[in-house]
């Protein structure tokens, strides 16, 4: 019994750190990503709220993040990242990459 309560505790924990996390907005339009350059705290896990305002489904993609993500039109998710060292990341909608309103950064202070 005592273990089991253990356990709970322990998983209760994990979670509120999770809540802890600073959380960033990101918006996908038409336009492209609203905003286009976010800035974080360097050496802090954080998480990124993505919303896809978008008519159309997009793909979170950023090679050096090691992140990607559909995300149909209308729908939103969170992706968490580890903590970053200083200097910018790029990201992309791998659906509109080669256009500038594909394009974006998360650039770590």
């Amino acid at each position: 019994m005592i273990r089991i309560f253990a356990f709970a505790a322990a998983c209760v924990a994990v979670a509120a750190q999770a809540d802890e996390l600073p959380a960033y907005k990101l918006t996908v339009t038409d336009a492209g990503f609203e905003p286009s350059t976010l800035e974080v705290t360097a050496g802090q896990r954080f998480r990124l709220d993505v919303t896809n305002a978008s008519k159309a489904p997009i793909e979170f993609e950023s090679k050096p993040l090691k992140k990607e993500k559909i995300i149909a039109a209308g729908a939103s998710t969170t992706l968490e990242f580890q903590a970053l060292k200083p200097g910018g990341y790029k990201f992309v909608n791998e659906f509109r990459e080669t256009e500038k309103a594909g394009q974006g950064e998360i650039v770590a202070h």
